[in-house]
């Protein structure tokens, strides 16, 4: 789908531009809505304390008696990025803190599904019984399995940070910054984000307890690596908070004082560790651990988090590169058949539809969120894509865009159409779901026919927000460093786009589907390297076209020690001549 190129319109800010900024640097600052300096320090002094965190003061008392009693705690966890560093993050403190017995369960979703159910409690009791349940990034919903748990005479602690719907479980004490009457000035914590402050909470409590008399006080910024992997993994905004948050962790891995897992995982991803950046979290360490989740079991991934020794960290991480590249080959199999599938429809005669939902019986079941997004991101609409759950159901994953509120949607959806919808939940952005099998056909009329209500003031074209254009003498590695390392980037913090106008001198295609090309700036004879990632061959211009209008983001090429600046061209247009 053509998008459009749009010019972020920067506020004005004169202290910004008082601070010695690079005037490209405050201009992009500005776009993203920056007007005080103070705005861009990100030391942890920063944080909003956890006092300001309704009920983790009552978490960490909670905890802190259990502590002091012996308590067997257990850690019930979610199957994808942020569940995991939830739960090793959990784990990690709470044995640092001198638990006496703390283990974790994290439920199958092919087998479980989702969260604290009473399956999962009854799974829990089969073996030695837990005298308290904590939920990391998830719990919000578990009405059910905390009822289970009151039942067991099982005290819960459910720590989110989803949306709650319209009953609450009833937990002996619930942590979530989005549940009603939570005044927390972020509302953008991630799961792990969650079990970070409430473990800061919980030392400051053993701090009034006297606990660390006897024995030692852990130093919890350790801990901030697991942070910035779960929060940039799970796409969530990254407003001043969560930057602080990330930016302690991406310190603490650049200069090797990370975990040993998340250390191997980069290093089988390829990654240069002392240059590493928020999108190396989220596009090569995030995906193999999901990948444990969505084919398999996440404990992997966990455990892999979990590890002290390189040696058992490099050996975890090679399974999970093993599963990721598995992932990517069940993935394409599967965008093949839904892209054929689009491919047969009128879409041109009729346009694109508001919405769109597919469904395919053998497709996997952890790949589905992924081809939703694929899909999503080719057409610039809401799609859910569907697959076989449990007998006479069919699960599914939703992905939106801008504007459209997923998780509202199938809220709206589910109140006009009572039995549609057996289960949801999600945000803004993503969601999952769970439908009858013959309801197929009639929720996806119900679903376009919902966002079609939603979509009049949002745009349905792809739009690509510019920072602007760069003049010739921008095409510097010193601003391009300085760019790189400005962020961190991210989830309504977008690392900078900028556009313009060039001249293609030479181009080829390298690895089947990257374009390695050599530019010149309009009106100048300046050659600037460039490379285009996963092209589609289909919507390229010909070799014929020379002149084009790109976005791109200005990045440094690091070979055999040599830095560069190079281009990593996100759209092309041919020009008209």
């Amino acid at each position: 789908m053509d998008k459009v190129i749009r010019r972020r319109e920067p506020s004005e800010s004169t202290e910004l531009q008082a601070t010695g900024l690079h005037p490209i640097l405050s201009r992009v600052y500005r776009g993203r809505g920056v007007a005080e300096a103070a705005e861009l320090e990100l030391d942890l002094a920063r944080l909003i304390p956890p006092t300001q965190l309704t009920h983790a003061d009552t978490a960490a008392s909670l905890l802190a008696d259990s502590l002091e009693r012996g308590e067997r705690i257990l850690v019930v966890g979610d199957y994808d990025a942020d569940g995991a560093t939830s739960t090793a993050l959990a784990l990690t403190a709470l044995r640092e803190f001198g638990a006496a017995e703390v283990t974790y369960l994290v439920p199958n979703r092919f087998e479980y599904g989702y969260g604290l159910s009473r399956q999962i409690v009854e799974l829990a009791l089969r073996g030695d019984k837990p005298d308290l349940i904590i939920t990391v990034d998830n719990g919000i919903s578990s009405i059910d399995g905390v009822a289970a748990c009151r039942e067991a005479g099982v005290k819960t602690l459910i720590t989110d940070h989803h949306l709650a719907g319209s009953e609450l479980p009833n937990a002996d004490v619930i942590v979530n910054p989005n549940q009603p009457g939570c005044d927390f000035p972020s509302k953008n914590l991630a799961g792990v984000g969650v079990i970070f402050y409430i473990m800061l909470a919980l030392r400051a409590e053993l701090r009034k307890r006297d606990w660390f008399d006897q024995r030692k006080e852990p130093n919890l910024g350790r801990l901030t690596d697991l942070v910035s992997l779960g929060t940039v993994a799970d796409v969530v905004p990254l407003d001043q908070n969560n930057r602080i948050l990330v930016a302690a962790g991406l310190q603490r891995i650049r200069t090797g004082h990370a975990r040993a897992g998340i250390l191997a995982l980069l290093e089988v991803a390829g990654r240069n560790l002392h240059s590493v950046v928020a999108s190396d979290l989220g596009f090569a360490v995030g995906p193999r651990i999901n990948a444990a989740g969505r084919l398999d079991d996440i404990s992997v991934g966990i455990e892999c988090l979990l590890q002290q020794e390189q040696a058992g960290a490099r050996r975890l991480a090679a399974e999970l590169h093993q599963k990721n590249q598995d992932r990517r080959l069940i993935e394409q199999d599967m965008q093949d058949q839904a892209l054929a599938f689009l491919d047969s429809l009128p879409l041109a005669e009729e346009g694109v539809p508001v919405a769109m939902t597919l469904y395919q019986g053998d497709w996997h079941q952890g790949v589905i969120g992924i081809l939703a997004s694929r899909i999503k991101d080719r057409l610039h609409r809401p799609t859910i894509a569907f697959a076989n759950g449990d007998a006479g159901e069919i699960k599914g994953s939703a992905r939106s865009i801008a504007g459209i509120h997923i998780r509202d949607i199938l809220d709206a959806v589910a109140t006009r159409h009572p039995g549609m919808i057996l289960k949801f939940g999600g945000h803004a952005m993503a969601a999952g779901l769970t439908i009858p099998a013959d309801a197929y056909e009639a929720f996806n009329a119900a679903f376009v026919a919902e966002v079609e209500r939603h979509a009049e003031d949002v745009h349905l074209q792809a739009v690509i927000e510019s920072d602007g254009e760069l003049q010739r003498d921008d095409f510097d590695l010193t601003l391009a460093e300085a760019l790189r390392y400005a962020g961190p980037w991210g989830q309504h913090f977008p690392e900078p786009v900028f556009d313009g106008e060039f001249r293609i001198v030479h181009q080829r295609l390298v690895g089947e589907k990257h374009l390695k090309l050599v530019l010149s700036p309009s009106g100048s004879a300046q050659l600037i390297d460039a490379i285009a990632f996963n092209i589609d061959l289909d919507t390229w211009p010909d070799e014929t076209v020379q002149d084009v209008r790109l976005a791109y983001r200005l990045d440094v090429n690091e070979f055999r020690g040599r830095k560069s600046v190079q281009l990593m061209v996100d759209y092309i247009e041919a020009l008209q001549s």
